[in-house]
């Protein structure tokens, strides 16, 4: 599949745009265990514009994360236009997305995000405009709609279909090079199951010429080659499923290519990831750019950034007893700290294993 002249292979299965989450230690990570493509997490444009210090490090892009993409969001025409302009002189990204699906309450509730649901026009607007403004490939992310909690219901299930169609269609129109649609409304947050159908009746509308992303609820190998075999998506997005779990993306390519999962993941090579993403976390916190001017930050800020990560690791689900465990990774300070609870954790999951084999 490409986007643009990107080739990302066949079924390509990328990572999602997080908030506080897909920071440039972590889409290294991703991309090492397989990830085809990376995604920023989400940039304000105003923020960009004032030269934020945290937002320029959103933008920093590695050589060997490539291709990645960095995604930028805003609710007017000029913001995001210069935005995507910074974003192509600073970062040199290889594709610009525009966020158009953030459901959070301040993003789009200020108009932006998912926000431009309810204005169809200014979402085109902007869109055709930051095509014009790079020369980069420009995509775009966005939700199926704004307000229906059930699209099963007959009445709203036309009328969502008609929106999301109609919609691709149009942003075809503006010139962008893929969309990527996360199966829900904006109401239904990230409550309920994703919606495929709607993104399979997408990506089947002859009209489409465009490469279309599905996102939503994707978790295991088996649930990513369904979305593709099922639904003909060109490539699958992955996003919450990969929180304490770099390595998924590498025992969904060994099925997507292999037909079986990876075998060379053994707990003690899971724990091995964790303990090197808390240290490429806190390397990346405590590096300086001398470009940025950036005041030399401390190994906290890397700590607090990878310990939500840890403790929502798949690992630690249905070890009993574990959430005293997990309040102190969450309250952890420093790397010897988290490296001794990862240590506890470890010797837990042993010996619930035994247990388990016992009976």
């Amino acid at each position: 599949m490409k986007i643009a002249d990107i080739d990302l292979g066949d079924y390509p299965v990328v990572l999602a745009p997080m908030e506080d989450v897909t920071d440039q230690a972590f889409r290294l990570l991703c991309k090492e265990f397989g990830a085809s493509m990376t995604y920023s997490e989400f940039v304000s444009a105003d923020a960009l514009i004032r030269n934020v210090n945290r937002s320029l490090e959103k933008i920093r892009v590695d050589e060997a994360e490539r291709p990645v993409a960095i995604q930028i969001y805003g609710r007017d025409v000029e913001s995001m236009v210069q935005a995507a302009k910074i974003v192509e002189a600073e970062a040199h990204p290889d594709i610009l997305d525009i966020n158009f699906g953030c459901p959070v309450k301040k993003v789009a509730g200020k108009g932006a995000g998912s926000g431009m649901l309810k204005n169809i026009p200014l979402m085109l607007e902007i869109t055709r405009a930051v095509v014009e403004a790079v020369d980069i490939p420009v995509t775009v992310k966005t939700r199926l709609g704004w307000d229906c909690d059930d699209l099963k219901t007959p009445n709203r299930l036309s009328e969502e279909r008609a929106l999301i169609v109609e919609l691709a269609e149009r942003l075809q129109d503006c010139g962008i090079q893929a969309l990527t649609l996360h199966g829900r409304t904006r109401s239904q947050m990230y409550q309920g199951v994703s919606d495929w159908t709607l993104i399979g009746e997408v990506k089947n509308n002859p009209y489409m010429k465009i490469p279309i992303i599905g996102n939503g609820d994707i978790t295991t190998p088996e649930e990513t080659k369904a979305a593709f075999d099922k639904y003909g998506v060109d490539a699958v997005m992955i996003g919450r499923a990969t929180f304490g779990q770099p390595w998924l993306f590498k025992d969904v390519r060994t099925f997507l290519d292999k037909g079986e999962h990876d075998t060379e993941m053994t707990l003690d090579w899971k724990f091995e990831v964790l303990k090197r993403q808390v240290q490429k976390s806190v390397e990346y916190s405590l590096r300086e750019d001398n470009a940025l001017k950036e005041r030399k930050r401390t190994e906290l800020g890397g700590i607090i950034h990878v310990r939500r990560h840890l403790a929502n690791s798949p690992l630690f689900k249905g070890i009993p007893d574990f959430k005293q465990t997990r309040i102190k990774i969450l309250r952890a300070e420093t790397q010897t700290e988290l490296f001794e609870l990862l240590k506890e954790a470890k010797s837990r999951i042993e010996d619930f294993q035994k247990t388990q084999f016992s009976v």
